[in-house]
């Protein structure tokens, strides 16, 4: 975009936003300072770098766009590429099954810091947080659709195993990058048809959390979350962590909740859930995707319930207590689009929630003057918030408007085409 037509479309902005009460660049301030948490696996679909061929657990990714990055480098090179596009502070989101691992015979669990030194080294590199997850899924160690829960002693023990070694390997991570290190723990374990004896299962799962936390660790610096999902591929009846046993673990042991997007009834949606569960956890993490008709895990659209998640978290002053990572592969389209355009619009929809009248709308409710609130909602949205992003990706320096789509092409054809 010409530099000149941002620059006077952010003055009209500015003043525009000015009498509606707004000040744009105390919101774009606001929003720059909270962190996104990056998706590592839209890069390579999922696979990693430990010796998985195939996905299991319940993930499928779909589509088989060329230049999918399959080594630790490509998959760097790729990550640097999509940053430069994404606006604001960013974390790498980080899957234990992404492990450089140092002795190739070392399973997920005994692996150490030094199967993720390489990771360490680039997160350094490019100043950004690491976040971490165990991986509980596409392993020969699965007991099919179960891991802590499975009936076997030796399964459970091996998975309790690689969650403290999670644990352990994050508090790494965060002294060595100098701020908390996030780890979500979401276990697949499941039955595809009504199992008779629900209980078991949970009592079972429950112990073996519970083994796993017992290890020290300070959670200052290491961050636990418990995540929950309505079902998965082979796991449509009932899953172990389901939203009723997350929620309840994670309030009974002082543990984050995670709220993924695609993790409900599709009648279901996140954002009318974060104040309501921050009423008794004091911080959530949130996983943003897109789910159509299932947890598909689309790249996620500035639609409205995008927008909404991100004003509850703006409107009631959530920012310190809401952690947000993205959550979503598509191997149809090309994957440092996927990302450009998810993360994007996840920060876009941050800055927006920042640019809303919300205190007279917050007057106008508290005064029950309920038609004015509504007029103030709908009035916003004529706002020329559009304007101001573009000025804000300006200031940050990367592409601004559609500037970005021409460098993913370019990168497409001299880099990811030569990919085998």
């Amino acid at each position: 975009m010409n530099e000149k037509q941002i620059l006077a479309g952010y003055e009209y902005a500015k003043e525009a936003f000015a009498d509606a009460g707004v000040d744009t660049e105390q919101a774009m301030e606001q929003t720059n300072r909270i962190p996104l948490s990056v998706n590592c696996w839209q890069g390579d679909d999922v696979i990693g770098f430990d010796g998985a061929k195939t996905l299991s657990g319940g993930i499928a990714v779909t589509g088989s766009y060329r230049g999918r990055a399959a080594t630790f480098q490509q998959l760097t090179a790729d990550l640097e590429k999509a940053y430069s596009y994404i606006p604001g502070v960013k974390k790498l989101n980080l899957h234990a099954s992404y492990a450089i691992k140092s002795d190739p015979e070392r399973d997920r669990d005994a692996y150490t810091i030094e199967d993720f030194l390489p990771w360490v080294a680039w997160a350094k590199k490019m100043n950004t947080g690491l976040d971490f997850n165990p991986t509980y899924f596409s392993h020969p160690e699965m007991d099919g659709d179960f891991s802590l829960s499975s009936f076997s002693e030796k399964t459970r023990q091996f998975w309790i195993d690689h969650g403290k070694r999670v644990l352990e390997i994050a508090g790494h991570f965060a002294d060595q990058m100098g701020q908390p290190s996030v780890v979500n723990f979401w276990m697949p374990d499941g039955y595809k048809d009504t199992p008779v004896d629900s209980a078991v299962r949970r009592r079972l799962m429950t112990e073996s959390l519970d083994e796993i936390f017992s290890i020290d660790y300070d959670p200052a610096k290491v961050i636990p979350a418990i995540e929950s999902k309505l079902f998965g591929i082979g796991a449509e009846s009932y899953t172990v962590a389901s939203h009723e046993y997350a929620l309840g673990y994670a309030l009974s042991r002082g543990l984050l909740y995670c709220l993924d997007a695609g993790h409900f009834h599709p009648t279901e949606v996140i954002s009318a859930k974060i104040s309501a569960v921050l009423q008794f956890v004091d911080r959530v993490l949130l996983h943003v995707s897109r789910p159509v008709r299932w947890d598909s895990d689309h790249v996620v659209t500035h639609d409205d319930e995008l927008q909404r998640i991100m004003d509850e978290i703006v409107f009631n002053g959530f920012e310190e207590r809401v952690f947000i990572g993205t959550d979503f592969f598509d191997a149809s389209i090309n994957r440092l689009a996927a990302w450009a355009i998810g993360l994007r619009n996840t920060r876009k929809a941050l800055l927006y929630a920042a640019l809303a009248p919300v205190e007279k709308m917050r007057r106008a409710e508290a005064d029950g003057d309920y038609t004015l609130r509504l007029a103030l909602q709908e009035e916003r949205k004529n706002l020329p918030a559009a304007a101001v992003w573009n000025y804000y990706c300006l200031k940050q320096d990367v592409p601004q408007g559609r500037d970005w789509i021409d460098d993913v092409k370019a990168y497409e054809e001299s880099v990811l085409e030569k990919r085998q």
